[in-house]
């Protein structure tokens, strides 16, 4: 006769998912044949929660994807979401049992928290189950999900690195053709040791000698939309961005003598930036060979045009001028005071 499989589950809201989580699932799918992690999920509570503790929401289908990159290729975890809309201090522990028994749908051995408190909850709700608490005073990783929200970047190196991308700020350097943006982009980066998304209109511009095709601009706005994804995910708390899709409009338009690209201008409603910094055309202008406004009133004409196009898009920008130290110390006092009251 075959022996029967334990089994066993440990929910939570992961809110957000932490190196902590990590660890409880981990210690606790070590004592059983088959480990369910239920996601409990309100987007009413979970938003409340959110906001008061200053950080964005975070939906459950992002909370679940963490959870399921996470753990991957443990084979004894299976993960499930449940709804419901409950309050912490109003929670339907039998309501909530009995949905998490009809769907896990077997007899449940074990049951696994952080919290002693709970232990009259289970043993009223899960009689045939035994509470396992695992480090419940937080010696293993130090932190709580209630700590974690209200001081992301001062516990930074306990999310798990799926997590951080979500919470990584980013920052894009905007402006005309030869204002400094390559150049402050890379300052900032080392600076704040962390990654940076080049401008990808550049790439091409070399490989083609300025040479570009209408099609070209669709493929820098995808590609340099999907590198910004990438260096996201390898950055330490702030992401600095070489320039976006609304440029690319721009320069699309000087190309093709008002031709405007409607794919482009639908990645320009998927971009999300936690500060644009726009750079004024106050600094020499720098003859690269791939570069055509260089006169005065040009350089003018093109900086107001541009701006137009940001402020007919409602995209918020800050101008910041003067020479390169200028620029670099007023750029550094607008990305610090991101951080302010949200650490």
């Amino acid at each position: 006769m075959e022996d029967k499989k334990t089994i066993g589950f440990i929910g939570g809201k992961f809110l957000p998912f932490h190196l902590g989580h990590v660890y409880a699932i981990i210690a606790a799918s070590n004592y059983v044949d088959k480990l369910y992690v239920v996601l409990s999920s309100s987007k009413n509570r979970d938003k409340e929660i959110c906001e008061r503790d200053n950080i964005k929401y975070i939906p459950a289908e992002v909370r679940l994807s963490w959870i399921g990159e996470n753990l991957n290729n443990l084979d004894n975890i299976e993960i499930i979401h449940i709804e419901d809309d409950q309050w912490d201090e109003n929670y339907d522990w039998e309501a909530g049992a009995n949905m998490i028994k009809a769907a896990i749908k077997k007899p449940i051995d074990y049951v696994f928290s952080s919290e002693h408190a709970y232990d009259k909850h289970f043993a009223k709700y899960y009689p045939d189950s035994k509470h396992i608490v695992i480090d419940d005073k937080r010696n293993t990783v130090t932190i709580s999900a209630t700590e974690m929200r209200k001081n992301i970047y001062d516990n930074w190196e306990k999310l798990p690195n799926c997590v951080k991308s979500y919470f990584t700020k980013k920052v894009v350097i905007i402006g005309t053709e030869s204002c400094g943006k390559s150049t402050l982009t890379k300052k900032l980066a080392k600076f704040y040791n962390t990654s940076y998304a080049h401008e990808v209109g550049r790439d091409y511009c070399e490989k083609y000698s300025n040479q570009l095709t209408r099609e070209m601009f669709d493929l820098i706005a995808l590609e340099h939309f999907m590198l910004q994804k990438k260096k996201a995910e390898q950055s330490n708390k702030i992401l600095f961005v070489d320039s976006e899709a609304v440029i690319t409009q721009y320069y699309l338009d000087m190309y093709f003598d008002g031709e405007k690209s409607q794919l482009v201008e639908e990645i320009i409603k998927l971009q999300d930036y936690d500060l644009a910094i726009f750079l004024e055309p106050d600094i020499k202008w720098v003859d690269d060979g791939l570069r055509f406004a260089g006169e005065e009133n040009a350089r003018t004409k093109n900086n107001e045009k541009l701006k137009q196009m940001f402020q007919g898009r409602n995209i918020p920008f800050i101008s910041v001028n003067g020479n390169y130290t200028d620029r670099f110390l007023k750029s550094k006092q607008l990305i610090d005071q991101l951080f302010e009251n949200k650490k």
